[in-house]
């Protein structure tokens, strides 16, 4: 039977590719790549005819799974809920360990980016928070508590 050999990345659908890249690239990611994407095999995947995409692909300094942003050309994009919460279905949220909460939530304060809740523990072993980013991503943040 034919398995799964390793997670790759989770994509996302942004309207402003500049915006929620630097966000990423704030958090820590760095940028693997970026490029403009159409023809038959995008239009094949997605089941969308005459499709255009500028994506970045963003990856961890430790190389993992990495996070894909799109920003379609063509057609235009689709709203999403900026305010969703949890229990609406979709993706729920994009998930990073960190080596200091604390430090990344107020960062992301300042860049205006506030917590969907509050900051939690969970068994003494993880404190853990989510911040709602741009256009209403909801990064979860986790810390191993040693």
């Amino acid at each position: 039977m034919a398995r799964i050999r390793r997670f790759d990345h989770v994509g996302i659908t942004v309207a402003d590719l500049d915006a929620v890249s630097a966000f990423f690239v704030a958090l820590g990611l760095e940028v693997e790549g970026r490029m403009f994407l159409e023809g038959e095999f995008l239009d094949t995947v997605i089941g969308i005819a005459d499709a255009r995409t500028e994506m970045v692909m963003l990856r961890a300094p430790d190389g993992g799974a990495g996070v894909e942003l799109a920003s379609f050309i063509r057609p235009d994009h689709q709203p999403g809920s900026p305010a969703a919460m949890s229990t609406e279905l979709g993706l729920r949220s994009v998930a990073f360990e960190v080596d200091d909460l604390q430090a990344v939530v107020e960062r992301l304060a300042q860049d205006g980016y506030g917590l969907v809740g509050g900051v939690g523990e969970y068994e003494d072993a993880w404190r853990m928070a989510s911040v709602r980013g741009p256009e209403g991503i909801i990064v979860s943040l986790a810390e191993r508590i040693d």
